[in-house]
């Protein structure tokens, strides 16, 4: 990698090199498990060897940080497989109705909530995946409401 020509290229590596290595046709839950388990690997390899630094804001007025991003991505997971699918009463961990943007805005560099926020995405990403794994197909229908 000597003149990276994208920013992904910054971030090379082996385990980079592992992420996407899916299959792109054939069966739809071996797709569906590969492309999850490759996004959620990406989140991993940008946020690896961050502690508290992770709730930096990107730029005012943004809320955005990386802390953030996976207490949404751990609400996210939630929202999809516990209540939409599983129609489990299960609340979302870091918004609220009074608070939308808490998952962003109650990032903060305390490290026990950044332990906290990875505690909350690896359970619900361990729950996602027994959930597809054990559905008996893709026909799997949810109620968004």
């Amino acid at each position: 990698m000597s003149d990276p020509t994208r920013r992904a290229e910054l971030f090379g590596g082996a385990d980079s090199d592992r992420r996407f290595t899916g299959p792109t046709t054939g069966d739809e839950r071996r797709m569906l498990i590969d492309v999850l388990s490759a996004q959620r690997a990406t989140l991993q390899l940008k946020c690896s060897g961050l502690g508290p630094e992770m709730s930096l804001r990107s730029v005012e007025p943004s809320t955005l940080s990386l802390l953030g991003l996976v207490r949404h991505l751990a609400d996210v997971e939630r929202r999809w497989f516990r209540r939409v699918l599983a129609a489990q009463d299960a609340p979302a961990l870091f918004s609220s109705t009074a608070a939308p943007d808490g998952d962003f805005d109650g990032a903060t560099d305390d490290p026990r909530g950044v332990t906290a926020a990875w505690e909350a995405w690896r359970t619900e990403v361990a729950f996602a995946e027994r959930f597809v794994t054990e559905a008996p197909d893709l026909e799997v229908e949810g109620e968004d409401s």
